[in-house]
Order: C-alpha cells, then sequence, then structure tokens
C-alpha cells in the first residue's frame, strides 16, 4: 500500500493494524528508501512522525522533512513485522537505520547442528550449519520459550566442553530437564525425536506436536511401558 505525503488526508488513509512502513525521499532518478520501522498500529505510529506536539530528536526531525512516499505492509502480529522488519532493514540498508548496522539483531533460539543438538539463545551473524528461531522482541520472550522448551523436550543446554567431558548426569536430569546425552542415557534416535518435536514447536506446529505425543503415550502403554507412558502424559500436560 503506497500513500504520498503530499495528500492532506493521508494520514487518515493508514490502517490501525500491525505492520511494517516504510519512508521514501523522491529524487531525480529513483526513490529513495530512508527508513524501516514497525508498529503495532501503524496509523498511530506514523502520525506520531507528523504531530507538532510530539518533539522529535534532530536526525529524525531531517529525515522526515525529506518523506515524499510512505509504504507499508500490514502483517497478522507484532512478531510477524519485528521479523519483516528486521530482515528488510538487513537487506535494503535505509539511510536513517543506524540501529543495525553493526550487526547487533534480536535474540534468537539456536539449535545447533551436532550429533546431539544444544539449545541456546543466540545474537549474531547466523550460519547453515545451525537453526534459528526467531527472532524474539525481547529477551524475557526468549527466555519463556527456552524454559518451556527445556521442560517439555529435555534438550541440552550445556556447552561442548562440558557436555564432552562428563562422566555422570548433571544436575538438569535429576531434575528432568534434560535427557543426558552426554553419558549415554538416551539414544541418538529417541534424541533426534525430541529435537523435532522441539522444531515443531518452536514453528507453531503445537497441535501436531501435541498428537505426535499422544500417539506416542498410547503406543507405550499398549507395550505396558506405563513409566513411559506417564513421562509423555507429563509432557502433554506441560
Amino acid at each position: 500500500m503506497d500513500i504520498v505525503v503530499t495528500d492532506k488526508d493521508f494520514l487518515k488513509k493508514l490502517p490501525a493494524l500491525p505492520g511494517v512502513y516504510r519512508f521514501y525521499a523522491i529524487n531525480a532518478e529513483d526513490d529513495q528508501l530512508l527508513y524501516v520501522g514497525k508498529a503495532i498500529n501503524l496509523q498511530k505510529r506514523i502520525k506520531s512522525y507528523f504531530q507538532k506536539s510530539v518533539t522529535l530528536s534532530p536526525r529524525i526531525s531531517l529525515m522526515v522533512k525529506k518523506i515524499a512516499k510512505i509504504e507499508v505492509t500490514v502483517t497478522e502480529n507484532e512478531v510477524s513485522a519485528l521479523i519483516l522488519e528486521n530482515n528488510l532493514i538487513k537487506n535494503l540498508k535505509p539511510k536513517y537505520n543506524i540501529i543495525f548496522r553493526d550487526d547487533k539483531t534480536y535474540p534468537l533460539i539456536r539449535l545447533s547442528g551436532h550429533k546431539f543438538p544444544r539449545i541456546d539463545s543466540y545474537r549474531g551473524k547466523t550460519t547453515n550449519l545451525d537453526n534459528y528461531f526467531g527472532p524474539y522482541p525481547n529477551v524475557q520472550a526468549l527466555k519463556h520459550n527456552l524454559d518451556m522448551i527445556q521442560r517439555i523436550f529435555k534438550l541440552r543446554t550445556c556447552n561442548d566442553s562440558m557436555f564432552n567431558n562428563r562422566s555422570r548426569p548433571c544436575i538438569l536430569h535429576q531434575i528432568k530437564r534434560c535427557t543426558a546425552p552426554c553419558v549415554n542415557l538416551v539414544t541418538v534416535n529417541d534424541y533426534a525425536n525430541q529435537v523435532k518435536f522441539a522444531i515443531d514447536f518452536l514453528e507453531g506446529h503445537y497441535r501436531q506436536v501435541i498428537n505426535d505425543l499422544d500417539k506416542r503415550m498410547m503406543v507405550a502403554a499398549d507395550n505396558l511401558e506405563f513409566e513411559l507412558a506417564g513421562a509423555i502424559r507429563d509432557e502433554i500436560s506441560l
């Protein structure tokens, strides 16, 4: 959706929905992208740039004077807007977006590419060796998800040095937060299944995860593996 700023009613045409906005200046050859931002309410956020009652920094004031066109993209929610904003800034490098110039980024959840993958929080450049999920709007949201995944799927969080040099399970195994792959208390296949469930969960396939766990519980009960069935039931209840 493109909006020309010279239209006196341009602010009224903005949707009051979450999304991403892009400010453009017009030069002789092409549109120059000035800035990319996100908002829970596009109309309210963009309007704040043009209200006389709002005090802007000198840098932003100079940018606003150059705006000739606004482009907006409506998203499903704030998280989707965050992801789109992050990608656009990194790919298009708008002049007035200085937040990401030093490659700082929002926090991610990382699943390492090991035989027994480690799950942890991460900031920085991504590689093809690991899997990344996010970004998250803040560290608190990431920690909440990371804690939930650890409780449900019991993946390791220890660093490689600790993992490679253990002779007995750590406290996380004792409190049922880890299946202790470091001392081979879980098979490669069983751990890989837990990783798959965690990935499905992180990608938002919650119903699929619950259905898969429910099937495993029924198979375990049919095989009279009641302790395993009870453990799976506890995972579903979480």
